[in-house]
């Protein structure tokens, strides 16, 4: 076991945790996008539904 490459143990651990956050952020942040979008196009089905046709008018 070479010691001298335990030297940057500690900074490859801290660069793995903070791109393991980076991506994990990045993904939950498009979920959520994602998410509220379709929110929003379902509404707007669900308030066209309610919507009277033009030929009533």
């Amino acid at each position: 076991l070479n010691w001298k490459n335990l030297e940057h143990f500690p900074l490859l651990m801290c660069m793995l945790a903070t791109k393991t956050l980076i991506l994990r952020l990045a993904f939950a942040g498009a979920k959520t996008y994602q998410t509220k979008k379709r929110e929003a196009l379902r509404l707007q089905q669900h308030l066209e539904g309610y919507r009277l046709p033009q030929s009533l008018l």
